[in-house]
């Protein structure tokens, strides 16, 4: 060897060790540099060096770097070689072309899965008792470290987490639906023991992990579990449909998944490309994540911070974080208090309009719940009711016990003593934005309005109604363009005004228009209009407001007139007393099995009948829901309608004279006006059915002329 190459060599060593950046530069300058020397030239030992390798820096490493990634693993013996079930090769293909519509989450995903691990090992540790001597290892570092490697196009992600066994490796990367996290719980709940309590898992090892086969040819993943005297594997697959497992040497305890990524993926090899994920999705995770030995996210638990330390751009990251979003929160909650209970908590309203998945019941309530930073359970089902499960954030408490079980997180009185002061804390909160912010809670409101109704229907607690029933807003017959709030409502109301009256309508042309508004309209009372189809469903349900009745306008037609002692004295220019008795059993009689009964009205005044039913919102849910199957007859049956008609419009007397002139046609009026107001109280599931009617009604009158 030349003197000149051996001096190039020793100068590249020195490099090496003291810079890793320079060291690659130098070895692609040694290499361009040699190019025209033979190859024997070159040292058979020299090898290029791994970017996120550690070896090479083992003698001087920057400040505050820290990495456990190796490149030690190495696979032994033969491989065992295993098929995907099929629904799990259905999803690898929905995954790779249109489950997540931005490539990146992949990160996200595997990192929220190695915090899983890292929590599920720390709260096995935490419950297993005498159990303890059973795990290797119980003291070491809960970590998450990333290595890129960008000239081999390779990212790797590495937890010390709880790691698998070979079944628990077929069973949760082989199988769909058999989420490492969901099986665990199953079998800590099939012991009968105090461990039950394991809901503080973050995430599912399950769908989660297939995203990474968006942006890679081939995913490895090594594994040790933390089992006493457990051994380590190779898991390997390319997608396509197959997976190998093979006993693997040098690994650590805990879970390293090697990502060989496409050529159209290279941006996921590049660090600064990383960091910028990490950032943006996994800022908050619990455990420390180093990228290339430098530690990537922050730990610090900003809801224990004072409310005014924390700036709008953290809170925009950390909800963003907790909602798995890409939005910012429209409104933010962040309080602490020591009564009743030991509470600090940090909620979110979103900005967005709520998607279907939100709108679900199915859906989890999107709070987490921890005590003293310690996490219980990532989506806690009973921490808030059903019907705030669009807020998203973070509750600790001091007084939640961690070895809280499963049963008890459901049942407790404490859970539900937490669970009523963080409702009646949200529901003051709404209030104080609705009057101090109202543009912004009327925007709230449109889109998250729907989930307040779900409230009142649902809650089970009268006074948590009222408080919810002040947060919604309604046009009504005295303000065209503006909602009011139902104590609005009540501190117009006329004087001696003991009810609250609302009609439900399709628009306000048609709510105007309607004849059970006739005689409210004349007196002038503020009626409140329901545009929404459940909106007269919720009222109804609620019952009372402020201690005053609320009351559909059907149902206040509907009511007995007991100053009405004659028709013929209280009506001018209607039908005698002697006709109307006359015309109400012709009617009862031609729409026999139709109506229970027939009476005449003095609350009408431009139409010629209504129909009334008992609790008209129910009848008309009842009809668009569950009326498709049955007969006419039993429909009726069960809405039992009422006719009332007006004595002194044109068309009732037309009828009364029809009776005696042309019963036939008399007849067919009479149906028609009675289908007609069917259609007006909305009890006719389709309007298209009565064509035939009316049109037999035309003919019939056509002929007369």
């Amino acid at each position: 060897m030349s003197t000149t190459r051996l001096l190039l060599l020793q100068k590249l060593s020195r490099s090496l060790l003291s810079n890793r950046k320079v060291a690659t530069n130098a070895v692609g300058l040694a290499n361009r540099t040699c190019a025209s020397a033979p190859q024997t030239a070159f040292p058979t030992t020299f090898r290029p060096i791994r970017a996120f390798s550690t070896e090479a820096v083992s003698d001087e490493k920057p400040s505050g770097y820290h990495s456990i990634i190796r490149d030690s693993e190495k696979a032994v013996g033969e491989s065992d070689k295993h098929e995907f079930q099929a629904e799990t090769r259905m999803l690898l293909d929905i995954v790779a072309r249109s489950l997540y519509s931005d490539k990146e989450v992949f990160v996200r995903e595997l990192v929220s899965n190695a915090s899983d691990a890292l929590e599920k090992f720390r709260y096995t540790i935490h419950t297993a008792g005498e159990g303890e001597k059973d795990f290797t290892e119980q003291d070491r570092a809960l970590e998450i470290h990333i290595g890129t490697n960008k000239q081999d196009r390779v990212l790797s992600i590495q937890d010390t987490g709880i790691g698998m066994t070979k079944e628990e490796l077929i069973a949760n990367l082989g199988t769909i639906a058999r989420s490492g996290s969901k099986h665990f719980l199953e079998q800590v709940k099939e012991k009968g023991t105090t461990t039950e309590n394991a809901q503080n898992i973050i995430g599912q090892f399950g769908v989660g992990f297939y995203s990474a086969f968006m942006v890679a040819d081939r995913v490895d993943v090594y594994t040790k579990s933390s089992k006493t005297d457990s051994i380590g594997y190779k898991w390997t697959s390319d997608g396509s449909g197959n997976f190998e497992i093979q006993e693997a040497e040098n690994v650590r305890v805990g879970t390293k998944i090697v990502i060989h990524l496409k050529a159209d993926c290279r941006e996921f090899s590049d660090e600064d490309r990383i960091r910028e994920v990490i950032r943006k999705y996994s800022n908050f995770v619990g455990s420390p994540i180093y990228l290339n030995g430098k530690q990537a996210n922050q730990i610090q638990p900003i809801w224990l911070m004072e409310p005014k330390d924390v700036t709008q751009d953290q809170h925009n990251e950390f909800y963003r974080f907790v909602g798995n979003t890409f939005d910012t929160p429209r409104f933010t909650l962040h309080y602490k208090t020591d009564v009743p209970l030991s509470i600090r908590a940090l909620l979110y309203f979103p900005e967005g309009k709520p998607g279907l998945f939100e709108m679900s019941r199915d859906s989890d309530v999107g709070v987490a719940l921890y005590t003293r930073k310690v996490l219980i359970q990532s989506k806690t089902e009973n921490l808030l009711p059903k019907w705030l499960r669009f807020i998203k954030g973070v509750v600790d408490s001091e007084d939640i016990p961690l070895n809280l079980s499963r049963e008890l997180l459901q049942n407790s009185a404490l859970i539900r003593k937490l669970r009523t002061v963080l409702t009646n804390r949200v529901l003051r909160f709404l209030h104080d934005r609705s009057t101090k912010d109202p543009e912004n809670y009327d925007k709230f409101y449109k889109d998250y309005g729907l989930f307040l109704k779900e409230g009142i229907v649902t809650s089970q607690e009268p006074n948590e109604k009222e408080e919810i029933a002040k947060l919604l807003r309604f046009e009504t017959s005295k303000q065209e363009d503006k909602r009011i709030s139902l104590p609005e409502y009540c501190n117009q109301q006329q004087e001696g005004q003991k009810d609250i009256y609302y009609l439900a309508a399709p628009n306000r042309t048609l709510a105007e228009a309607s004849p059970y508004y006739e005689s409210l309209k004349k007196k002038g009372i503020e009626v409140l209009f329901c545009y929404e189809a459940y909106d007269e469903l919720v009222l109804m349900q609620l019952g009372q407001f402020l201690g005053k009745n609320l009351v559909s306008v059907e149902k206040e037609m509907r009511r007995s007139e007991k100053s009405e002692e004659s028709a013929d004295q209280l009506i001018e220019g209607s039908l005698l007393k002697t006709q109307i008795d006359e015309l109400i059993p012709w009617i009862k009689q031609k729409l026999t099995g139709k109506v229970t009964n027939v009476k005449t009205t003095t609350k009408l005044d431009s139409h010629p009948c209504v129909v009334t039913v008992e609790e008209m919102a129910a009848a008309r849910h009842f009809i668009k829901t569950q009326s498709h199957n049955m007969s006419e007859e039993n429909r009726y049956a069960l809405l039992q309608p009422q006719l009332e008609i007006n004595p002194k419009h044109p068309i009732v007397k037309k009828l009364f004279k029809l009776t005696q002139s042309d019963p036939e046609l008399a007849e067919l009026l009479a149906k028609q006006l009675f289908s007609n107001a069917m259609v007006g109280a909305g009890l006719v599931d389709d309007p298209r059915m009565l064509l035939t009617s009316m049109n037999e009604l035309l003919e019939k009158v056509l002929d007369k002329h």
